[in-house]
């Protein structure tokens, strides 16, 4: 039997006999983890994948949710900047997700924190939403050419999108965001022609593969292993 921990519009869902945590705020599922932190939604193994190949060693990501991911690359030694604008989703990160202290956790918003700092990364990851969309201010060529500049060389951007079908519209919102700062884009997609995970990949993409399982959570790991299997890159345009 599942076991609920709610707070306000916050509930925290376990199940008992697995162990498999879920997080959800209001209607915005944020994150699915086993007992121990690791993700079990493919799209944070396919971004994990992809920074992996890159050997990215100082990473930003945009949106904490349960910090799955940040989790993920915090263990595998890599420097994470973890931005948020709700700091009590760092709390249910560390005290539920189990994400490490080394995590850097900053409440701010994500284009700000770029334009008041200098650091630059070898990848920025934007994974925020605010009522299931994307909000408005980084689907602009303004967000993409600030992050660009905070990219050391080789770096890349990847951003998490959810789309209802082939025909979504944030497809072309994307591919003209994002032109203004990379003549290469590149997506990273599935199968499935309804609501899916679609992941834009920007900058030094070139030869990127779509990526397997690294981190082998304690249980759906060959769920995973089949999802991934199910990408494949195109253009984005």
């Amino acid at each position: 039997m599942p076991q609920v921990i709610a707070g306000g519009d916050i509930a925290l869902i376990q199940d008992n006999r697995s162990g498999h945590l879920s997080y959800w705020q209001a209607s915005d599922h944020h994150t699915i983890a086993d007992r121990h932190g690791v993700s079990l939604a493919p799209y944070v193994h396919a971004l994990f994948g992809l920074m992996h190949q890159k050997r990215s060693r100082h990473v930003l990501v945009i949106g904490c949710g349960g910090g799955s991911l940040a989790t993920m690359l915090a263990r595998a030694g890599v420097k994470v900047t973890l931005l948020d604008l709700d700091p009590q989703t760092f709390a249910i990160a560390r005290s539920y997700f189990h994400m490490p202290m080394s995590v850097e956790c900053h409440t701010a918003d994500g284009a700000r924190f770029l334009a008041r700092n200098s650091v630059r990364y070898d990848a920025i990851v934007l994974d925020a939403f605010a009522e299931s969309q994307i909000p408005s201010h980084f689907l602009t060529a303004k967000f993409f050419r600030l992050a660009k500049d905070r990219l050391r060389r080789g770096g890349i951007v990847l951003v998490n999108m959810v789309v209802l079908s082939n025909d979504d519209l944030l497809f072309e919102t994307m591919a003209r965001a994002m032109a203004p700062a990379w003549r290469r884009r590149r997506l990273l997609d599935g199968k499935s022609h309804n609501s899916r995970n679609v992941i834009a990949a920007a900058g030094a993409v070139k030869f990127l593969r779509p990526p397997r399982l690294i981190v082998t959570p304690s249980i759906r790991s060959k769920r995973l292993v089949k999802a991934l299997a199910g990408f494949s890159f195109r253009p984005l345009r």
